[in-house]
């Protein structure tokens, strides 16, 4: 006897057929078809409480209290601390410096609670050496090289860390799933149970991540939406300033940022990062001019320097830039040349900022405007200026976010005098002379005025 198939109907026109489709191919109607004699789904039943529901003010919020993890600069991105029971994910490229700045939050963090540190990618002794390097020993700083997760767990039943740090989830792996270590089946499910495991003890968990080639962080998109925090780590090889962006923060804003100093040493906060983006002259220098840029909601001073060539030698001139965006740069120099008549055709620009900052914002256009013209002039810009703004097409200068904030910390660091775009005289901050301009020829009749002063 032939096999008895199951049959799809259509709701719409009543087409039959031997398999499940989306569309019927009768009379094209979507999401219609469905099983002939489908088994009926039996009615939920109500199941076991764990937890009975209380009215929220009862909640205890004593244990979701934040905690200082020693180094300011984490905290602050963080939100003011490490919540017990949290799971923070660290994603960054190979070689910036993870496992040094989470080395160094151990040794912080064990001054106040027991950590736990799990490295899989290096030995004990490895890390031990790196340890005195950094003078990162601490005595409630517990150290295990594992690679099992079963392993990991039983570290954590003997040792009742506070604070646990696992060194990369990439590197841990578990008997139960099958997979290589690394893998999707893996990561998702040793992920999963290191989070059970935090939220059932209030244990805070961090967790090193890999990135892909791309950027973007390596394993599920589930291991995302499973943490509670993920903080990207970011800086140049070849620079000292290491950030640390939050991607997600349930327990804080994602728009802060945290500044640290890698260097011979270890890895230290910088609370004023400034001066690693200034270069202090001796005598003004033509092709130069500060900023102010946002990162998150933090104000760090940025240099912007342009060199520009008498005659180019190639039959294109060249436009280089270096922690600048290439688009808003060229840009700029065309506005230059058309709506303020500072002659660049032929002749070569280098376009670069100080320390190895990237600027991205329109804000810095101004100043970069203003450096290209000092530079194509030959005449110095006062030390003591900064400049913010964004520079349109029209040649006109343009409001730009925080203007205020901005300025305070141009003047905490001492400059005198700032020219920015038209506020109607709405931003007063002491010590400061403000030159507000609507066109960038104001801006360039300004500065000239102030140059011969």
């Amino acid at each position: 006897m032939a096999k008895e198939r199951d049959t799809f109907k259509c709701a719409e026109c009543g087409w039959t057929g031997p398999k499940w489709l989306g569309q019927c191919p009768q009379c094209q109607a979507w999401g219609s078809i469905d099983q002939i004699g489908a088994p009926q789904r039996s009615s939920l039943q109500a199941g076991t409480v764990t937890t009975p529901a209380q009215p929220i003010k009862s909640v205890d919020a004593e244990s979701a209290i934040a905690k200082s993890s020693g180094v300011s600069e984490l905290d602050r991105v963080l939100g003011g601390g490490i919540v017990p029971g949290a799971a923070i994910l660290l994603a960054g490229e190979p070689g910036v410096g993870k496992s040094t700045l989470l080395l160094a939050v151990s040794a912080a963090s064990a001054q106040t609670m027991r950590v736990l540190y799990i490295t899989g990618e290096e030995s004990a002794s490895q890390v031990r050496l790196r340890a005195e390097r950094m003078s990162a020993l601490a005595d409630n700083l517990y150290l295990a090289a594992e690679s099992d997760l079963g392993a990991v767990i039983a570290h954590i039943e003997k040792v009742q860390p506070d604070l646990l740090i696992v060194d990369s989830i990439q590197t841990i792996s578990t008997s139960t799933v099958d997979g290589s270590p690394g893998g999707v089946t893996q990561v998702r499910e040793v992920a999963g149970a290191l989070i059970r495991i935090a939220k059932a003890r209030s244990m805070a968990t961090i967790v090193v991540g890999h990135v892909t080639k791309d950027g973007s962080i390596a394993g599920p998109r589930l291991l995302e939406h499973l943490v509670d925090v993920v903080l990207n780590f970011e800086g140049e090889k070849y620079t000292r300033l290491r950030l640390v962006r939050a991607i997600k923060n349930r327990f804080g804003a994602t728009d802060e940022v945290g500044c640290f100093d890698l260097n011979e040493s270890g890895i230290q906060g910088l609370a004023d990062p400034t001066g690693l983006f200034l270069t202090r002259h001796a005598e003004p220098v033509p092709g130069t001019c500060v900023t102010v840029a946002l990162e998150g909601r933090r104000p760090l001073l940025a240099e912007i320097q342009a060199l520009v060539s008498p005659v180019s030698s190639n039959a294109n001139p060249r436009r280089t830039t270096s922690g600048l965006d290439s688009a808003r740069a060229a840009m700029t120099l065309a506005v230059l040349e058309l709506r303020a008549g500072i002659a660049l055709a032929g002749r070569d620009a280098y376009l670069a900022t100080v320390g190895g900052m990237k600027l991205s914002e329109p804000s810095a256009d101004l100043a970069l405007a203003l450096a290209v013209a000092s530079a194509a002039r030959g005449l110095a810009l006062p030390a003591d200026l900064i400049a913010i703004g964004e520079v349109g097409l029209a040649g006109e200068v343009r409001k730009v976010s925080s203007v205020s904030q901005r300025l305070n910390e141009a003047a905490r660091l001492g400059f005198t005098k700032a020219i920015v775009p038209d506020m109607k005289g709405e931003i007063k901050v002491s010590g400061l002379e403000i030159f507000e301009v609507t066109r960038l020829t104001q801006a360039l009749d300004r500065v000239r005025l102030l140059s011969q002063q």
